[in-house]
């Protein structure tokens, strides 16, 4: 498999970055680093009337910045992501591309009133974070309500599954990134 990139997009908690890089080698087991030359500035894909940015504007603007790239790019930001369609994202991904990008910040407990508990906002990025790079090795939802490929429209959902991919979907993956 390619490697994977995290590249940090604004505005960001930078140390949300770090912590994804072991778990994320053991899900796809390519070499998976965080830039530090290479941030977006994400400003330009903010929506003033909806106060969010735009998870697609972002997408395109990492393809057209890492184009030489040979391998995955996983922006990550702590902006509310949206679609025109959805009210908000967790994240979005090319389905068979090479870049995917995953909101923190409706992934954080303090959103909703409660306290601040770290270790379940960095559990739930890493979810979210495998999910949207299996779209990008071509995995689609899954059926399987504790595969992280299970569709969330929801924390409780995502709290629900595991951050690993079902037998089924892990085949695939052998399956889609041999040769």
């Amino acid at each position: 498999m390619s490697s994977i990139l995290i590249v940090a997009i604004s505005p960001i908690d930078r140390s949300l970055l770090d912590p994804l890089v072991e778990p994320l080698t053991r899900a796809f087991g390519p070499r998976v680093e965080v830039s530090r030359s290479q941030t977006l500035e994400g400003s330009f894909a903010f929506n003033v009337s909806r106060n969010q940015y735009g998870s697609t504007p972002l997408i395109s603007a990492l393809l057209d910045r890492f184009d030489d790239f040979d391998g995955r790019i996983l922006g990550v930001t702590s902006g509310d992501l949206f679609v025109p369609v959805l009210t908000y994202v967790f994240g979005e991904a090319q389905l068979d591309g090479k870049v995917a990008v995953v909101s923190s910040h409706r992934l954080n407990d303090e959103l909703y009133g409660l306290g601040a508990d770290r270790k379940l906002l960095h559990l739930r990025l890493l979810k979210e974070s495998v999910h949207e790079l299996g779209h990008t090795f071509g995995l689609l939802h899954c059926n399987d309500y504790l595969c992280v490929m299970h569709s969330s429209t929801g924390v409780e959902e995502i709290d629900m599954k595991t951050e690993r991919l079902c037998p089924e979907c892990r085949g695939k993956l052998v399956s889609n990134t041999a040769g």
